[in-house]
C-alpha cells in the first residue's frame, strides 16, 4: 500500500490529471485514443456539475499529457516529469504493456498510484502492492473464449496453431492464456512458432500455418505484425485452411484500413464495443452520451472511436468515482476506496483484485463481417454469429 500521499487539496483548486500519450510512433493511433478518451471524461467532469465533489466543494479537472513517441524511455521521462514538476493528482498510463510498465515503474519508485487503462500484462502488478488499478481484463483473458467459440460452431475443432512475437510478455500471456484453454477442451497444438520483433516478411509463415491446417489460429504481435501477417495469410492465391484465424489486431480501425475488404473473416479480442456497453451504469454517463463525448474528443484528434478511447474514459470515471468515495486525494486513499469498488460504468463492471487487477469484465470477441464488427463471443452479448470456416475471398 502507498505510504507517500499524493498533493493535498485544501481549496477548490483543480484536480490535476496526466498521462504520458504516444501520439507518435507505433501507437500513435492508439495513444491519440487514449488521449481523447480522457479529454472526452474532463469534458463530461466539467460540465453542468462543474467539476468533482471533495470537501464539500466542486473542483474542476484539468489534463496534462506529454508525447512518449512509443518509446518506453521517454514514457519514464514523462511519467517523472508528470509527478514531480507538475505534481498531478490523478496519473493515468499510456497504451501498451511495455509503456504502461515502464510508467508503472516511475509512479511504483515514488510510492504513486497509476490508473492503468492501456496494459495487460501481469507483470504491471507485481512492481509494488497498491500502486497500479487495472481497468482492462488481463492478456491471459483476450482469447480464453476462442476455443468454446470454435467448439460452438464445429464440434470436431481440435487442432490448434499459434504464430507470436518472441519479444514482450503482452503477447506470451495471450497466447498461454489461449491455449491453456484451448487444452482443457482438448485442443491440441499442431504449430508453435515465434519470429524476432524484426520480422517483415511473413510469407513463410503463413505458410507454415497453411500447411498446419488448424481448427483454430491465434496470432498475436505488434499491430503491423497483426496486419502484416493478416495480408500474406489473404495474399492473391492464398486460401489457408483454418476454421478460425483469430489475430489480435482484428478490432482495431488500422486493421480494417489497411486490409479492406481482406479483413472479413478475422477475429479478434476487444475490452469494448459500443454494442457491449452497460445500457444503465452505476456511475457516469449512460452509453448513448459518452459516445457522443468520445465521437466529439476523437474528432479533434482525428482518430476512431476504438477501444483504447472507451477504456481511457472509463479510468477517468473510475478515478472519480473513487476520490468521491474516499472523500481525499492521496494515492493510499483512493487506493483502499478502490480495492472496495464494485460498481458498473458504460464501459462495464469495475472490480479489482487483491493486487488491482481488473476481475469484474471479461473481454468479448469480433470478428470482420463485409464492413462491420460483429459480437460473437460471450453469448450473452453476442449481436452476430462466427462465420466458419476462414474464408477471406468470400469478401
Amino acid at each position: 500500500m502507498p505510504t507517500a500521499a499524493g498533493p493535498a487539496l485544501l481549496r477548490p483548486a483543480p484536480i490535476t490529471a496526466g498521462i504520458s500519450a504516444s501520439l507518435t510512433g507505433q501507437f500513435a493511433t492508439q495513444g491519440r485514443q487514449a488521449l481523447a478518451g480522457l479529454a472526452a471524461w474532463v469534458e463530461y467532469v466539467n460540465g453542468p456539475g462543474g467539476g468533482i465533489l471533495l470537501d464539500g466543494r466542486r473542483h474542476p479537472v484539468t489534463l496534462r499529457h506529454y508525447d512518449d513517441g512509443s518509446r518506453a524511455a521517454a514514457a519514464r521521462r514523462n511519467t517523472a516529469r508528470l509527478l514531480d514538476d507538475d505534481s498531478v493528482d490523478l496519473l493515468f498510463g499510456p497504451y501498451s504493456a511495455g509503456l504502461t510498465t515502464a510508467a508503472a515503474e516511475v509512479a511504483a519508485a515514488r510510492d504513486r498510484l497509476l490508473w492503468n487503462h492501456g496494459g495487460a500484462g501481469d507483470a504491471i502488478y507485481d512492481l509494488r502492492p497498491g500502486c497500479v488499478v487495472g481497468i482492462l481484463a488481463p492478456a491471459r483473458r483476450y482469447l480464453a473464449g476462442l476455443p468454446a467459440l470454435a467448439r460452438s460452431a464445429h464440434p470436431n475443432a481440435g487442432a490448434l496453431a499459434i504464430a507470436r512475437v518472441d519479444a514482450g510478455a503482452f503477447a506470451r500471456q495471450v497466447s498461454h492464456g489461449a491455449e491453456t484453454a484451448a487444452r482443457a477442451l482438448g485442443f491440441g497444438a499442431v504449430l508453435h512458432l515465434t519470429y524476432p520483433p524484426d520480422t517483415a516478411d511473413f510469407a513463410g509463415i503463413a505458410a507454415q500455418i497453411a500447411a498446419a491446417a488448424p481448427d483454430v489460429l491465434v496470432a498475436v504481435g505488434r499491430i503491423r505484425h497483426d496486419i502484416d501477417l493478416a495480408r500474406a495469410l489473404t495474399a492473391p492465391g492464398s486460401r489457408p485452411p483454418i476454421g478460425l484465424a483469430a489475430v489480435v489486431a482484428t478490432p482495431i480501425a488500422d486493421f480494417a484500413t489497411a486490409l479492406g475488404a481482406a479483413a472479413h473473416g478475422f477475429v479478434g479480442p476487444t475490452q469494448w464495443e459500443p454494442q457491449t456497453a452497460v445500457p444503465v451504469p452505476d456511475f457516469g454517463p449512460p452509453p448513448d452520451v459518452a459516445m457522443s463525448l468520445l465521437r466529439r474528443a476523437a474528432a479533434v484528434h482525428s482518430v476512431p472511436v476504438d477501444y483504447p478511447a472507451a477504456q481511457a474514459f472509463a479510468a477517468g470515471l473510475v478515478a472519480q468515482r473513487c476520490l468521491t468515495d474516499a472523500g481525499a486525494a492521496d494515492d493510499a486513499t483512493l487506493y483502499a476506496a478502490a480495492a472496495a469498488a464494485d460498481f458498473t460504468t458504460f464501459y462495464g463492471r469495475f472490480r479489482i483484485d487483491c493486487a488491482g487487477r481488473q476481475v469484474g469484465r471479461s473481454v468479448a470477441l469480433v470478428q470482420r463481417q463485409r464492413g462491420r464488427k460483429a459480437v460473437i463471443w460471450p453469448p450473452e452479448q453476442a449481436d452476430g454469429r462466427l462465420q466458419w470456416p476462414f474464408r477471406p475471398q468470400d469478401s
